[in-house]
């Protein structure tokens, strides 16, 4: 199927998933034009990472559709490797290789799962390393960066797969505050730079500033969105407006 740019570049619609007896997702729609950058918020245990996980097919779905570029990432038929070069993701943990430098960390996915050229690897890992600004960290350990700088670096390592989508996970809950701005200006500078970014996030003045629209999901289910600005000054639902005044 072929994908034009007019259209949703994410285009989730009834999506169920259930872990067991519990209903985590219960018919979730809703789409990402390029470019966007959409902040998901909502308590703990609503369904937002599982959506993310959805969307990477890190785990399948019971029911509905997810199309990315216009491709169902749950068809069986799915080559997985090319849907992971569309859709980076970024954990709340790091999960970087602690034996393996940031600039290894950074190199792997494309020289191994890729099979890219190692020269022209390393020369973009060095580029994306100064791009999230850890110049003069390459050589480092995970083990001896801080918790931001180790958070940036799973960034680069996402976007060495050059990316069309980045999902961030609550990247920024694990960290201390300090850390935490590190890691945002990068996501900012990357929404600025055209990314369409889809990130599940409690930092309510950053998802204000940045998001394009801002989806608030409880139990399972989407209960209100909006532009920010619309959003945050007039939440209709209860639920919403109980949310966001134990947060604001």
């Amino acid at each position: 199927m072929s994908w034009t740019p007019k259209e949703p570049i994410v285009s989730v619609r009834d999506v169920h998933k259930r872990f067991g007896a519990v209903e985590v997702l219960k018919g979730v729609s809703f789409d990402v034009m390029k470019g966007e950058v959409i902040c998901i918020i909502g308590p703990s245990g609503s369904g937002k990472s599982t959506l993310l996980r959805c969307i990477n097919a890190l785990v399948p779905i019971e029911q509905g559709s997810i199309l990315v570029e216009g491709q169902e990432v749950h068809d069986p038929a799915l080559d997985k490797l090319a849907l992971r070069r569309k859709v980076g993701m970024v954990f709340q943990q790091y999960n970087l290789f602690p034996h393996k430098t940031a600039l290894q960390n950074v190199m792997m996915a494309p020289l191994h799962v890729l099979k890219q050229d190692k020269a022209e690897v390393e020369a973009r890992a060095r580029r994306l390393i100064k791009k999230v600004r850890l110049e003069g960290k390459e050589d480092a350990y995970p083990g001896e960066l801080s918790g931001g700088q180790q958070q940036r670096v799973a960034i680069a390592r996402s976007l060495a797969m050059s990316p069309d989508v980045m999902l961030f996970d609550e990247v920024t809950a694990a960290l201390d505050p300090e850390t935490v701005k590190e890691v945002l200006v990068t996501i900012r500078e990357l929404a600025a730079e055209g990314m369409t970014c889809l990130l599940v996030t409690h930092e309510m003045g950053f998802a204000r500033e940045l998001a394009d629209h801002i989806y608030f999901t409880d139990r399972g289910v989407i209960v209100e969105h909006g532009p920010p600005a619309e959003f945050f000054a007039n939440a209709k639902d209860p639920r919403t407006r109980q949310f966001l005044s134990q947060i604001l």
